[in-house]
C-alpha cells in the first residue's frame, strides 16, 4: 500500500537516529532528500541503498503533483531533511497536505528535532510555548516583533549564526534588555553549548564571541 513517511534524521550525533527510521529508509521505494549530497553521507553510513530524489524549498511546489501520482500508483516514499524532523522549518508540509487531501496515508516517525532539547535545557517555562521558527528577514520583521512583545508564553526561534547578534539586539529593543534568553548552539555535537542570561547579557556574550553552527533561541514570555 502507498504511504508517505516523514523520517527525522540526526541533528548532529549520528547515534540519535532510531532503529525504526533506518528500517523505513531501507524499505521504502523512494527517499526525498533536502540535499542528496548531505543525505548521501547519512545513508552510506547506515548502508541504505534506496533511491534518492531531491526535494527542497525551491522545487517542492513543482514536484508535489508528480509525487502524489507516484503514491497513488502504490509507491512508498520517505521524506528526510538535512537534519531533524521534516516540515519543521524544512520542506515537507506541502506534500503532507496533498496526501491528506488525496486520502493517502501519512506516518510521521518520532525522532530528532532541535527545539525540544533547547527548550527543556533553557530552564524557562515549558508548560506553554510558541514555536516561531525563523523570523522574517526584512518585510514584516518589525511587525512580528511588536506582536511578540506581548506574548506571555515562552518563545522558540531558529537563527543563523551571522544574524544572531542582530536578532538579540532586536530582542533588547522590543522585549527589553532584562528579558530572559537562552541560546543553544550545536546541539548533540562536539562543541554543544547553552548560554543563558538576560537579552543584554547574551547579546554582550555573542558580540564578543561570534557564534558558529546551528542555533536555537528560547525567550521568556512577557511577565503578566
Amino acid at each position: 500500500m502507498s504511504k508517505l513517511y516523514l523520517v527525522p534524521t540526526p541533528i548532529g550525533n549520528l547515534k540519535d537516529i532510531t532503529f525504526r527510521a533506518v528500517e523505513v529508509l531501507k524499505d521504502v521505494d523512494l527517499i526525498l532528500a533536502e540535499d542528496t549530497r548531505t543525505s548521501g553521507k547519512l545513508l552510506k553510513h547506515f548502508e541504505i541503498t534506496t533511491q534518492m530524489q531531491s526535494h527542497h524549498m525551491h522545487n517542492e511546489h513543482k514536484t508535489v503533483n508528480h509525487l502524489i501520482e507516484k503514491l497513488k500508483a502504490g509507491l512508498t516514499i520517505a521524506v528526510i531533511s538535512d537534519a531533524g524532523t521534516p516540515a519543521i522549518s524544512d520542506p515537507g508540509f506541502l506534500l503532507v497536505r496533498a496526501c491528506v487531501e488525496n486520502n493517502i496515508e501519512v506516518d510521521c516517525l518520532p525522532g530528532a528535532t532541535a527545539f525540544v532539547p533547547a527548550l527543556v535545557n533553557s530552564g524557562l517555562p515549558n508548560d506553554k510555548f510558541v514555536f516561531e521558527g525563523f523570523l522574517p528577514v526584512k518585510k514584516g520583521r518589525q511587525t512580528r516583533f511588536l506582536l511578540l512583545a506581548e506574548e506571555t508564553r515562552t518563545m522558540i526561534f531558529y537563527e543563523s549564526p551571522h544574524k544572531l547578534v542582530k536578532t538579540l539586539g532586536h530582542f533588547c529593543e522590543y522585549f527589553g534588555e532584562d528579558r530572559p534568553v537562552s541560546v543553544s548552539r550545536e546541539i548533540t555535537k562536539l562543541y554543544e553549548e547553552t548560554i543563558r542570561g538576560t537579552a543584554k547579557e547574551v547579546l554582550e556574550h555573542y558580540t564578543n564571541k561570534p557564534p558558529k553552527g546551528e542555533i536555537v533561541i528560547i525567550v521568556g514570555g512577557k511577565s503578566k
